[in-house]
């Protein structure tokens, strides 16, 4: 689609407040999104890749669309019709993602604005913005879907915490400055009548250079990098540097986690909408009724998608399990639209071996995508977490009976 013939297209529920914004995104898009980037971005390494993505969330916050989400104090405030505009024309110009940012953006700014302090939030937003990337330390070898099984340690050492343990599964650790850390710091208390075994756990800020920190890479499937082991071996961590209260840092981490399977969705839903479903129709046989028939199944799926994050936005306060709802929703259908992409590109799809390393979930690239699809099944609660949560809290049925 021509730029002329973009200008010429209108969005019938659009308001004029938001067709002006609409016409203000596309000239923006039009002007500074690199037209090559995506053959730029493949097979790059590491130093490009960091280089080119805090160039781009730069290029973003200059122009006000780096966090909207964020409280209008911090740099944010766009209204919530606004960042669904700014996120389908960020899509439909196929720009790149924000991959090295988004836990930065989202998980560390949520915890910070509900759970942290003042003094935490001067420190840590601004420098966000300023290009300062995070990882989310929480699962474990023994302790991933079963979170509250953590077996890090943090023993309380005047004003300091003293940190032992290993983590998993965190996405770009190596290129991360700073770490979203749970760890137990009363081990006896989830012995205790009557006690959860999340209890007893604490929530910190930790900064990846402090003596004892090591990052080691894990190489996936696909062949990337992007998961990391990091091991921690009497790290020291400031008092100061706790989020909310000693011991409390279960209820902290459902900040994060909601940010993880709620509201980030709403960017990714859209970029689902207007990217990876765009790029399928364009590569699909849709003269095959059999193929028609799945597309318009897929296309009323994501329509549903989109409509929810809509309004669970704009809704603000959600209810107990609308973010695992979303979570479970986006993740299960970003896997079978991949799948199906993969059947009907027949053996040629197979042939495509490499991806833009700033693309998101939904590059083209359907056998890697495919692949990369089954991470969003696991992370921030794998789908039978999601399942137990919406029964549980959403339907008010019985708990789930504990390991004996």
């Amino acid at each position: 689609m021509t730029a002329e013939s973009e200008d010429q297209r209108d969005n019938p529920t659009d308001s004029q407040s938001q067709a002006q914004f609409r016409q203000q995104v596309r000239a923006w898009c039009r002007d500074h999104i690199p037209a090559d980037w995506r053959d730029t971005q493949t097979g790059v390494g590491d130093e490009e890749f960091v280089r080119f993505q805090k160039a781009w969330f730069a290029e973003l916050h200059s122009a006000g669309y780096a966090v909207p989400h964020w409280p209008a104090e911090w740099g944010g405030g766009l209204p919530v019709d606004r960042q669904v505009v700014l996120y389908q024309e960020l899509a439909a110009h196929d720009a790149p993602r924000l991959v090295l940012a988004f836990v930065g953006i989202h998980h560390a700014a949520s915890t910070l604005l509900v759970a942290g302090t003042d003094e935490q939030r001067r420190r840590h937003l601004p420098a966000i913005l300023d290009g300062e990337i995070w990882v989310q330390g929480f699962s474990e070898p023994e302790a991933g879907s079963d979170l509250a099984a953590l077996r890090t340690t943090a023993r309380r050492a005047g004003d300091e915490f003293v940190v032992n343990g290993q983590k998993l599964w965190a996405s770009g650790g190596m290129h991360a400055d700073w770490c979203l850390l749970l760890a137990r710091t009363d081990p006896d208390a989830p012995k205790r009548p009557g006690a959860r075994k999340s209890a007893g756990i604490s929530y910190f800020l930790m900064d990846m250079t402090t003596p004892g920190v090591d990052v080691r890479p894990i190489r996936n499937a696909i062949g990337d990098s992007h998961f990391c082991e990091i091991f921690l071996d009497d790290v020291r961590i400031p008092a100061a540097n706790l989020i909310g209260a000693e011991n409390n840092g279960w209820q902290v981490a459902q900040a994060t986690l909601g940010a993880e399977r709620g509201l980030t969705m709403l960017e990714l839903a859209e970029r689902l909408g207007n990217a990876g479903f765009r790029w399928l129709v364009q590569s699909a046989p849709v003269d095959d009724p059999i193929v028609a028939d799945r597309l318009a199944g897929f296309e009323t799926e994501i329509t549903g998608l989109r409509g929810l994050c809509r309004q669970i936005v704009e809704r603000g306060a959600t209810g107990p399990a609308d973010a695992s709802v979303v979570k479970l929703y986006y993740s299960e259908l970003l896997q079978r639209l991949t799948d199906f992409a993969v059947e009907i590109g027949g053996p040629e799809a197979h042939t495509v071996l490499a991806k833009p390393m700033s693309s998101g979930w939904e590059s083209g690239s359907w056998v890697l995508d495919f692949v990369g699809s089954w991470e969003w099944t696991i992370p921030g609660g794998a789908s039978e977490i999601q399942r137990t949560i919406i029964a549980e809290r959403g339907l008010g049925l019985p708990r789930e009976p504990g390991a004996a």
